[in-house]
């Protein structure tokens, strides 16, 4: 090397100030010790940075030349700096998230708005994809936080349950159902179903569940969207068959909500890498998100005591 930082640094305070002894004043060294980081970098470079005229320096046409790239590369250092100070507090950054559309509109929305009001300086990119898309992506870094419903199955992903939500049923205030209390698979018998995709776990769940009542199990709308399911239940098409998270984020306050029974989770799951350390940024948002959750799932706990005693 040509040219070590601390001597850079000694040849800017001068550049800067314009004297040995202003630039050892600045830098807390003394004035020799200048002189000779300065002979040093001359040898080095094998060019003259300073000639001394009247008992001033004058910078040579090399180091004016060179002051401007000195000054950029000062300028790098304290940006760096700064970033990772800041990366450190937690005040800047990208977090980058995946999840299934029902929980990108229902839980996160809230969580995100608490982390940006704790980390304005911060960003986040939010995109929806399947479960099994969301999984590939944590498991191999593209991401660093997901959020699905139901199994996992690969071992470089950690899996932390958040929050159980039941189903319901949704149809509109006209609907001959409205009026019930909680709706099983009997009462659904003779009514058109929508329900979501026939390849995710609460179509599963649902399936045994008309089973087990000797009910036949007809699906006359499949749907991958809550808001396409509300939008049919709202046109009078049927009943649509909806988790908690999907109706939150819908908010189809126009259209009734029932309990179905039995009753039947979904709970809402959060992924990590297991060989990536969680950033300073995922950890925070992880708080400010289960401190939502955690009010949430007194509100159900509630509302399932009060369907349980109905």
């Amino acid at each position: 090397m040509t040219f070590d930082l601390r001597e850079m640094e000694v040849f800017r305070r001068v550049m800067e100030l314009g004297s040995v002894t202003a630039a050892a004043a600045a830098l807390n060294i003394s004035q020799p010790a200048v002189t000779r980081m300065l002979q040093k970098a001359e040898a080095r470079l094998g060019f003259p940075l300073f000639v001394r005229e009247r008992r001033r320096l004058r910078p040579t046409a090399e180091a004016q030349i060179m002051f401007p790239g000195t000054l950029g590369a000062f300028a790098a250092i304290e940006l760096v700096q700064r970033l990772s100070n800041e990366l450190r507090e937690g005040r800047t950054g990208i977090l980058s998230i995946a999840a299934i559309p029902s929980l990108a509109s229902s839980i996160l929305p809230a969580a995100i708005r608490r982390f940006r009001d704790q980390r304005p300086e911060s960003a986040i990119t939010l995109q929806t994809f399947s479960a099994h898309e969301i999984i590939q992506r944590i498991a191999s870094h593209r991401d660093e936080l997901g959020f699905i419903i139901g199994p996992v199955g690969n071992e470089a992903v950690v899996v932390q349950d958040l929050q159980s939500t039941a189903l319901a049923c949704v149809m509109s205030p006209d609907h001959a159902l409205a009026s019930r209390r909680s709706i099983g698979p009997e009462a659904l018998a003779e009514y058109p179903l929508i329900c979501p995709s026939r390849n995710l776990v609460l179509s599963e769940q649902l399936a045994r569940a008309f089973a087990e009542r000797n009910v036949p199990f007809r699906i006359a709308v499949e749907v991958t969207h809550t808001h396409a399911a509300c939008a049919l239940a709202r046109a009078g098409v049927g009943v649509a068959l909806m988790d908690g998270f999907g109706l939150m984020g819908a908010r189809a306050t126009d259209l009734v909500s029932r309990p179905f029974q039995p009753m039947l989770l979904s709970t809402a799951r959060l992924l990590t890498a297991r060989l990536r350390p969680a950033s300073r940024l995922a950890q925070d948002f992880i708080n400010a998100l289960e401190t939502n959750v955690e009010s949430g799932a007194r509100s159900e706990r509630s509302s399932r005591s009060r369907a349980t005693r109905t």
